[in-house]
């Protein structure tokens, strides 16, 4: 049993930890949607040049498409390790065997990634300034747009078209960062929680493809 001041140290250190492995959870969640960007360029049998084209956009899109709304330096430009994240998976892929990527284990990956980048991105939104309800937003395009972008280059139909939930996981996350955040709740829980919640909205929709009831005004 912990000593209540051994409790306390840890209390006081734990937010720190969280600090400090966000950059990596970030790069993480960045490689996720890195490997389904080459995925997508390899499934259609193209060259090495063209994974890593569709690794980068896909992985980098929704981040840079923030950084340029909230007025910020655009991340992976001032941080080799995103584009090297990027360029690694690629070349993991393009060296591995297809039958290692079938299956739904990328969508549960991409699952916790989307849930994360929701997160990073309002939080980086309201360091820079911006109010809570466009910071949310900003969570949406930072999780969403880099697929978007592999969706429209790959010739598939947008995540935007697709009834099964997911852009609406990626706001309820960044909704409730940016809520706790502004009711006062420690950032790390604010994050967790959030990004939790964001992870089983995903994952429900995925095990039994929950979507949202489409437009019947025409019938």
């Amino acid at each position: 049993m912990f000593h209540p001041a051994a409790a306390h140290a840890l209390g006081a250190v734990a937010p720190q930890v969280v600090r400090g492995l966000a950059p990596w959870v970030d790069l993480a969640g960045l490689a996720v949607f890195a490997a389904s960007g080459a995925l997508a360029a390899a499934k259609r049998g193209q060259t090495f040049v063209t994974l890593a084209f569709f690794a980068l956009v896909t992985g980098v899109g929704g981040g840079t498409v923030r950084d340029l709304l909230i007025g910020a330096p655009v991340f992976w430009v001032h941080d080799a390790r995103a584009a090297a994240a990027c360029l690694t998976v690629a070349a993991v892929i393009w060296v591995t065997p297809e039958r290692w990527w079938r299956g739904a284990a990328l969508d549960w990956f991409d699952a916790v990634g989307l849930a994360a980048y929701a997160v990073f991105g309002a939080a980086k939104a309201l360091g820079y300034g911006v109010p809570p309800v466009p910071a949310a937003l900003m969570g949406v395009v930072t999780a969403c747009v880099g697929g978007i972008i592999r969706d429209v280059l790959a010739g598939e139909p947008s995540i935007l078209m697709r009834p099964e939930l997911y852009v609406t996981a990626a706001a309820l996350a960044a909704g409730l960062y940016v809520a706790g955040e502004r009711l006062g709740v420690e950032r790390s829980a604010a994050a967790g929680v959030a990004a939790a919640a964001g992870f089983a909205l995903r994952a429900a929709a995925i095990r039994w493809r929950l979507g949202l009831p489409a437009y019947r005004g025409r019938r």
